[in-house]
């Protein structure tokens, strides 16, 4: 009987493992600040969160609508809040009428248009590296941001997944680099990939040359690729957050004299894959870099890359 127990209670341990383990660190990290927002709107006005109902939800997405949040923030914001229920044991219905109608009725009366943040492209890219290099930095610092923005662009990897990489998920060949992603946004069960980057023409903006400087003069040959370094820039064993990435990229387009509000981490990705298509580049190849599972938002950026080269006006002549 003891035996029985004993395996029944270890089988729940393995079972709460798993169950936190669905999602990826990140998902449940923003589900626990979408949540803790919700808990304060309610805390604020008197309302119960946990478990909590349909109408008291619809009022706060009525509230961060006055706040003029994006529709994909009342979306996001309740998933999270329809997620917590779930784990927590409590039911709540959050395709009731009172909230599906509310969103349509704010979707209606404010639109849904969202402006994303712009993609960095090349003329941005070269101003970054220019100004990097020409900046009055210690050396290894300045190969490693420039070697960070040059493979975020490169690849068209997430932040996340730049930060990620080890030394070991490298493999120089004779044609570049081959740069294993362990794990992404769309491959939650680490399946794994491969990227391939060819060495450039110009070695200036070659982001394989880059990254074997990076390598020789950090002397890393194991675990994180990019890592902090510390007051008086000595490089730590500590991996950098995905938040440098982008505040990596703000600081070098200030320095650039571009204004980086309209700029985010993602803008490397979008950079790469509109720069691509802008160079006639193929949809699956894109894809096949940038790991999107779905063509939707590919071809958002081709038709973005397109807009002046395919305008109906080149064929007026005025």
């Amino acid at each position: 009987m003891n035996n029985i127990i004993t395996d029944l209670k270890a089988l729940q341990e393995e079972t709460i493992l798993n169950l936190k383990s669905s999602k990826a660190e990140n998902t449940v990290r923003a589900y626990k600040s979408d949540f803790n927002d919700f808990g304060l709107f309610c805390a604020q006005n008197g309302f119960k969160s946990l478990p909590s109902e349909p109408k008291i939800v619809s009022l706060y997405l009525t509230h961060l609508s006055t706040k003029d949040a994006k529709m994909s923030t009342l979306k996001r914001r309740l998933v999270s809040i329809g997620v917590i229920h779930k784990l927590k044991g409590h039911y709540l219905d959050t395709k009731h009428p009172s909230i599906i109608e509310n969103i349509m009725g704010i979707k209606r009366r404010k639109g849904s248009i969202q402006k994303s943040k712009k993609p960095l492209l090349i003329n941005s890219l070269k101003s970054i590296i220019n100004v990097i290099d020409n900046k009055k930095n210690k050396e290894i610092k300045k190969i490693r941001d420039r070697s960070i923005i040059l493979i975020g662009f490169s690849g068209g990897f997430r932040r996340n997944e730049i930060v990620s990489l080890d030394y070991d998920d490298l493999d120089f060949v004779q044609e570049g680099l081959k740069i294993t992603v362990k794990r992404s946004k769309t491959d939650q069960f680490g399946e794994g990939s491969v990227k391939g980057l060819p060495y450039f023409d110009n070695q200036l903006y070659c982001p394989v040359r880059s990254i074997q400087k990076w390598l020789k003069i950090s002397k890393i040959n194991s675990g994180p690729l990019f890592r902090r370094f510390s007051k008086g820039s000595k490089l730590l064993e500590n991996r950098l957050t995905d938040q440098t990435v982008a505040l990596l990229i703000k600081e070098y387009l200030n320095l650039a004299g571009i204004d980086s509000k309209h700029y985010s981490g993602h803008s490397l990705r979008s950079g790469f894959a509109t720069s691509a298509a802008e160079s006639g580049a193929e949809e699956r190849s894109i894809m096949a870099m940038t790991g999107h599972k779905s063509t939707e938002m590919v071809r958002r950026y081709i038709k973005e890359a397109n807009l002046f080269k395919n305008n109906a006006l080149n064929k007026i002549k005025i």
